[in-house]
């Protein structure tokens, strides 16, 4: 039996069916993998937000603490460069 045009027809059809279905799947792999991945980006923004977050929070304490030390400095130096006292007694 020769191969007609109609044959010849179909077997294209096919060819290009069976080459749409294996891009198919591989596009669903990549989205697996693409999902994959955004997972991972997601829970490192995460961590990464926590990250930031406790540094603003240890910032600040250091710049409380950074006041009383300077509060602290101060009244150092206020008692230093006070006149002695003559001793008791």
């Amino acid at each position: 039996m020769f191969p007609t045009k109609q044959h010849l027809a179909m077997a294209r059809t096919l060819g290009v069916a069976i080459v749409a279905t294996l891009g198919l799947a591989a596009c669903a792999t990549y989205d697996d993998e693409f999902a994959g991945i955004n997972s991972r980006l997601d829970q490192l923004d995460t961590k990464v937000q926590g990250a930031a977050q406790s540094a603003e929070s240890a910032n600040q304490s250091a710049q409380q603490a950074n006041q009383r030390l300077d509060q602290m400095e101060s009244r150092v130096q206020q008692l230093e460069t006070k006149p002695s006292r003559p001793p008791r007694g």
